[in-house]
């Protein structure tokens, strides 16, 4: 399921920037300095449509909408690049550690729990897990519109009810961040 959800991550960042990953795919020939050093489009870049590329990709000015766009222009490309390179990592380990990411859920009802995977990891690996979490963390909790105070609204949820299951998920992702955090200390 991380694997899964971590991919995802990688699919929607890399929408729109011409199927690549990122710095200069979308550099502009009418600019020899933008396109030298790969600092991306010619023209100022308009916030994302989509409210979870808006949650990932944030703007800097806020309050000025052509100041935020001609920020992103410079920054978005790279900014895309580091996230994608994040979640990509965490896939990465996960195949390494032996995880099937071919296989679907288990198949006997006895046995619901895939096999366990330990992922062996070091400070720039915890670094790239904790990055990508919380970017599945940010996405999930905007498309479930998970707002501060709201336990209760989850809490009344028929169990059978998809985004409570999506939340029960948007938790775990939550569980494994924190757990890596300790790890640090």
């Amino acid at each position: 399921m991380l694997a899964s959800l971590a991919a995802q991550v990688v699919e929607l960042l890399r929408d729109g920037v011409g199927g690549g990953t990122g710095v200069g795919d979308t550099a502009d020939a009418g600019d020899p300095l933008a396109v030298m050093v790969g600092l991306g489009a010619d023209a100022p870049l308009p916030t994302p449509d989509d409210p979870v590329l808006a949650r990932l990709l944030p703007d800097a000015y806020p309050d000025d909408e052509s100041e935020a766009a001609d920020f992103r222009r410079y920054t978005e490309p790279g900014l895309r690049d580091r996230k994608v390179a994040n979640a990509s990592a965490v896939i990465a380990s996960l195949v390494e550690a032996g995880a099937d990411l071919d296989a679907g859920p288990a198949a006997e009802p006895e046995d619901p729990l895939p096999v366990r995977v330990d992922v062996e990891l070091d400070r720039a690996g915890v670094d790239a897990w904790v990055r990508c979490l919380t970017d599945l963390r940010l996405a999930l909790g905007t498309r479930l519109e998970v707002a501060d105070g709201d336990e209760e609204r989850w809490a009344q949820l028929p169990d059978d009810e998809p985004a409570k299951a999506m939340h029960d998920v948007y938790d775990w992702l939550g569980f494994i961040q924190e757990t890596l955090v300790r790890t640090l200390r």
